[in-house]
């Protein structure tokens, strides 16, 4: 019988990530101080020291603490499947992988990066974490990371998803974080917005700036971000080094890697460790998908932006919509990001990344064929990279073609069963890019002094 899905063993889970940077054909841009515009660190009082380190370190593996490894092994490795039933489905020569990272006890890929920075937080005395989240796969992760390291956890959780999602909220109490919707009247930026809107659905970009107000405010207290920044996709390649040793195990190489980015973290964490590959010649294709309601990379600038709205964050380089911009109410809400990790975006400038945006309707009707082909109900966010997964599935057919596709699949859909009864009851409306809108909003972009490379 053909084997449909291809393990490793806790011996053979990797033990360091794999930093991009030591390999990089030109060095990212640096942040910048959001006054003074100069270069600069994260700031210390929102970032420990060791994560600050690793934002910036050139150390090409860095070696993940016991600690961490032990909570790892909890739901590590995760399994690579090969998807027949869909190839079969499809009609499709191509060989379809999936590294799926939906069996973590936070459901997603998530939990890498929150056990790590929960961890070097509490090395660091840190008593209290806040944070934000979109789809409430991070906040959830993030909660579990601070229970297991018995640190406090204080959530700003998007309005439109604490309202869509009420079980992420649930998962997150259980857990024992405390939950606000974002934009919310305990911080000042909240209030500012509620008062120009009051009905305003946040944005990731809101939420970011409510937590980073939170943390500056407390002695006790620091910030955690799950996207966007080095050390976050830097903890996330120990999914793309386990796919690498699949894929030997399967004896097969992907021609095409294929993921979903909001911030950047699971496509990333995917594809990263084959970068070095292919920068040694290695013909693959490396596909980003995102929403075509919020398409920072398919439409946005690469230029200098703030990181969250109100401006507290390091201004970075990268393609974005506009720190001021809050997309439509999809229901990928991890997707509801005004940009993109800096490092997605330096590849993405030097040719090594693709990009595509897609709308929700077709996205949730390759997630729904997906489910009924391998089982598996995917989160919209990874949905959006199986509709793409679809599209040179069927090229193949097409033109006769064997590929090799392996798919980011990032995390479950079981708690965005709405979305998917929208769907399946004709409610799901597809949302056009919001032009005017991201016009004005890029009218906010911060006046660097001197543009620097």
């Amino acid at each position: 019988m053909k084997s449909t899905k291809f393990v490793l063993t806790e011996k053979e889970m990797p033990t360091s990530w794999y930093n991009v940077l030591a390999d990089l054909p030109e060095p990212l841009p640096p942040l910048l101080h959001p006054g003074t515009q100069e270069p600069t660190i994260l700031p210390p009082p929102l970032f420990p020291a060791a994560l600050n380190e690793q934002e910036f370190s050139q150390q090409r593996y860095i070696e993940i603490p016991e600690e961490v490894q032990d909570i790892y092994k909890m739901y590590r490795p995760t399994h690579l499947h090969r998807a027949y039933r869909l190839e079969k489905a499809l009609g499709t020569p191509a060989k379809i992988f999936y590294k799926y990272e939906g069996t973590s006890a936070a459901g997603s890929h998530k939990l890498n990066t929150a056990v790590a920075q929960a961890y070097y937080n509490k090395k660091e005395g840190v008593k209290r974490l806040t944070t934000e989240t979109g789809a409430g796969q991070w906040g959830s992760a993030l909660a579990l990371g601070c229970r297991l390291f018995d640190l406090e956890c204080q959530v700003y959780m998007v309005k439109v998803s604490y309202y869509q999602k009420p079980y992420r909220r649930i998962l997150m109490e259980t857990w024992g974080a405390n939950i606000v919707p974002s934009p919310s009247p305990d911080t000042n930026i909240g209030r500012t917005i509620l008062s120009q809107n009051s009905d305003s659905p946040g944005s990731l970009g809101i939420a970011i700036s409510e937590a980073v107000e939170d943390a500056f405010n407390r002695d006790d207290t620091k910030y955690s971000l799950g996207s966007v920044l080095n050390h976050v996709l830097l903890h996330q390649t120990i999914v793309g080094q386990e796919a690498k040793k699949q894929m030997e195990r399967a004896d097969a190489y992907p021609d095409i890697i294929v993921g979903c980015i909001g911030g950047g973290s699971n496509f990333a964490g995917v594809f990263l460790p084959f970068i070095p590959d292919k920068l040694k010649g290695k013909k693959i294709r490396i596909i980003a998908v995102e929403p075509e309601a919020c398409p920072s990379v398919t439409r946005g600038p690469y230029t200098w932006d703030y990181g969250d709205v109100a401006g507290m964050a390091p201004i970075v380089k990268m393609y974005t919509l506009g720190h001021t911009f809050i997309p439509p109410k999809i229901h990928a809400g991890g997707l509801r990001y005004h940009g993109m990790a800096p490092i997605i975006c330096h590849l993405h400038r030097l040719g090594l990344v693709e990009a595509k945006a897609v709308h929700q309707v077709p996205v949730f009707k390759s997630a729904v064929e997906f489910a009924r082909a391998e089982g598996i109900v995917p989160a919209p966010e990874p949905a959006h990279a199986i509709k793409v997964v679809f599209d040179e599935a069927l090229a193949c057919k097409e033109s006769g073609e064997s590929k090799t596709i392996l798919l980011a699949l990032s995390g479950h859909g079981h708690f965005d069963l709405q979305a998917y009864d929208e769907y399946l009851t004709g409610k799901l409306e597809d949302y056009e890019y919001p032009k005017e809108m991201v016009e004005e909003a890029l009218s906010h972009l911060p006046k660097v002094m001197a543009e620097m490379k």
